[in-house]
């Protein structure tokens, strides 16, 4: 490894090691698990954002936690950065038979077609838990976010045949669950009906996000992109207002009025 790198290390063990920091000293894998997923959402924000200097920073902040990981388990025996960085690269050379065996994939089609081969065989050879029968939907991780994962299963599935012929059946089915959605609220009494009408609504985010799919579009970054559109806008609104009133003190009218004002000023 370089010498930054194993610099990094260094200073991770000094933390880690008696007499050291003692919130690093705290640490978990449990625990770092959520910070883990928050550098790596930061990360992909700065790619988003296409800024190269934040870009780097948040990498590096994902390497710490990444680099804490392997700290962790190594005191605990279970493996090191060097196991984790060995698994890594024999785990590419393996899937990129392409590359350095004999086999052949010109085009990334045929590469993703290969990938996937390859991981079904590595599941297979490492075995099923317990007596679960293997499904075509294994391999998605539940620690995916929501939009995330529902898109993942769905395109397992369309792979297996199981798929919407045309965008335009999906936009059906969408408005289905939304006729779903609206019966349940007229009927929502109860916490009985409160469940069925969660559970409706759940039936048409999953339809949306199959919708995306149908159409190659990418429902987590569309929805993030949505919500910082709306936030941009929600900001403007909040500028206009005196600085003697609150947002909450203006009627809905005034609260409308400087809405349509700030879609004018800020269409994408």
């Amino acid at each position: 490894m370089s010498q930054a790198v194993d610099q990094l290390r260094g200073i991770i063990a000094r933390l880690r090691a008696p007499g050291g920091c003692p919130w690093d000293r705290e640490q978990t894998s449990r625990s770092l698990g959520p910070s883990l997923v928050e550098e790596a959402y930061e990360v992909a924000d700065a790619i988003h954002r296409e800024h190269r200097t934040d870009l780097e920073e948040e990498l590096g902040d994902l390497l710490i936690n990444i680099m804490m990981q392997a700290e962790i388990a190594s005191e605990e025996g279970a493996f090191t950065l060097d196991s984790v960085a060995a698994n890594a690269a024999t785990k590419l050379v393996r899937r990129h038979p392409h590359v350095f065996a004999s086999s052949t994939a010109g085009t990334s089609a045929e590469v993703l077609t290969q990938w996937e081969e390859i991981k079904g065989a590595e599941r297979a050879t490492k075995g099923g838990v317990g007596t679960v029968k293997p499904s075509l939907l294994d391999g998605v991780t539940l620690g995916l976010p929501a939009l995330v994962r529902a898109h993942k299963i769905q395109k397992k599935a369309a792979k297996a045949g199981f798929d919407w012929e045309r965008p335009e059946d999906v936009l059906v089915k969408v408005r289905e669950e939304l006729l779903e959605v609206e019966a349940e609220m007229v009927l929502a009494e109860g916490e009985s009906s409160r469940e069925r009408l969660r559970e409706e609504l759940g039936d048409l985010l999953f339809a949306v996000v199959n919708l995306t799919r149908s159409l190659s579009i990418d429902a987590e970054s569309t929805l993030r992109e949505a919500t910082e559109k709306f936030a941009v806008r929600f900001r403007s609104m909040e500028e206009e207002i005196p600085s003697n009133r609150h947002f909450a003190d203006l009627s809905f009218e005034e609260m409308n009025n400087l809405w349509e004002r700030a879609k004018l000023a800020h269409r994408p």
